[in-house]
């Protein structure tokens, strides 16, 4: 056995560490992988949803990025062990070191994280092989045959996980090293400390951060899907900071495809003003926070943007910008999503299907306070389009719009979100 190089825990890679398969179980174990590789999205949402469930990290659940970085990598792992299994079946897969993995690891360093998260990894396994004893035993039903190409399925199974831990762990050590010599990670701890409420004086904080925690701040999170838009989130924080109206911000690098911001600034723009600023950004989202003062304000409007972002996530939105303001209360409603489309049902009736120009015209109507004319400006319409539309909407609705405006404003902005 020739030492090519080493696998993590020293094994070289080529080592075998079982025999080779015979030709018929090479043959069923080739024809196996290559079934679960046409299937691999679905089965890639199986295996991310029993790691997420696994995980102590819950930010990585809750945090729609790292949640997106860990289905890449997840997709990616299970590509490589299919198709290495497609080219030498039952030979021992390295590890998988393909962008997607190690952009993964980069954002759990710098989310202060590790690879220790074991009842994550043992949870994707088991379901991993679950799925694939199912898919042999659809493979053929010669009980010799099928004995051996589960012997040697466990082997293989086994040992790319062991070594991807392994390698994933390296990977991490290497980053959290590199990080450590930079200005970024005294940013980092800085910033985890405001945002846990720890006590740490004011004149520290500031000098370490480089960032004045007196005033207002706006928080915002700006991110891309896809680590291959990256490039796009530094041109997008400066139209944002621009947007608030704020000539500096404090950036921090969350994750390969995010960065968080605070600005010193007493206002939020209208959304509609930041998605004129991102049209040539195709691919970059952003969630603000409410303004608020100090180093209590600078924690709460951060909290305040990543709550808007999970709305959007749990919502499966596909809209570019949202204000917390704008989404707090269908924040709540969306916590459960079964209650929250009862609530839709419930309040809206008829309008939930209806028109999307009287939906938008109805919570138009909402926001500007019940002033028709009000509403007719922002619409670009006639004020008499605009009370045709409102008397129509009161046909639709279980209880007339005047009766249960905040309720009905809620119901149709958790609709909008939804759609996009």
């Amino acid at each position: 056995m020739g030492e090519t190089g080493s696998a993590p825990g020293g094994a070289p890679e080529s080592e075998e560490l079982w025999p080779p398969p015979r030709d018929a179980v090479a043959a069923l174990m080739r024809t196996v992988a290559e079934r679960f590789l046409q299937g691999s999205p679905e089965i890639v949402d199986e295996l991310l949803v029993a790691s997420q469930r696994g995980t102590r990290y819950r930010a990585i659940v809750e945090d729609p990025v790292l949640a997106e970085g860990d289905r890449r990598m997840n997709k990616a792992s299970l590509t490589h062990w299919l198709t290495s299994n497609i080219h030498s079946p039952g030979r021992r897969v390295p590890a998988c070191v393909e962008p997607e993995v190690l952009a993964f690891a980069r954002d759990l360093v710098r989310r202060g994280m590790h690879i220790d998260d074991l009842g994550s990894w043992r949870a994707a396994q088991r379901v991993a092989w679950r799925l694939w004893i199912d898919a042999c035993f659809a493979a053929t039903d010669d009980r010799d045959d099928l004995r051996d190409l589960l012997e040697v399925s466990a082997y293989s199974i086994a040992t790319y996980v062991d070594d991807s831990i392994g390698e994933l762990s390296a990977r991490i050590d290497a980053e959290r090293q590199d990080l450590a010599r930079g200005a970024q990670a005294e940013r980092h701890a800085t910033v985890q400390l405001l945002l846990e409420g720890a006590p740490i004086k004011r004149a520290r904080a500031e000098a370490q951060l480089g960032y004045a925690l007196t005033g207002d701040h706006v928080a915002a999170i700006v991110w891309v899907d896809g680590i291959e838009r990256a490039h796009r989130l530094e041109p997008a924080a400066e139209r944002v900071m621009r947007a608030c109206g704020a000539s500096r911000r404090l950036t921090l690098v969350a994750s390969t495809a995010a960065l968080w911001l605070w600005m010193p600034a007493d206002r939020t723009p209208p959304v509609s003003v930041i998605e004129r600023e991102l049209t040539d950004l195709p691919g970059v989202r952003v969630t603000l926070g409410r303004p608020a003062k100090d180093l209590e304000g600078f924690r709460r409007t951060h909290l305040d943007a990543a709550a808007s972002q999970r709305v959007l996530a749990r919502l499966g939105s596909v809209r570019a910008v949202a204000r917390y303001e704008d989404v707090q209360l269908v924040s709540v409603l969306a916590a459960d999503l079964a209650q929250a489309e009862q609530f839709v049902a419930d309040t809206l009736g008829e309008l939930a299907t209806a028109d999307t120009q009287l939906r938008e015209t109805v919570l138009t109507y909402v926001n500007e306070r019940f002033n028709a004319s009000s509403t007719a400006e922002r619409l670009f319409t006639h004020r008499n389009t605009v009370e045709r539309r409102l008397a129509r909407a009161d046909q639709l609705l279980p209880l007339p719009l005047a009766q249960n405006a905040p309720s009905v404003a809620a119901a149709l902005m958790l609709v909008q979100l939804r759609e996009g």
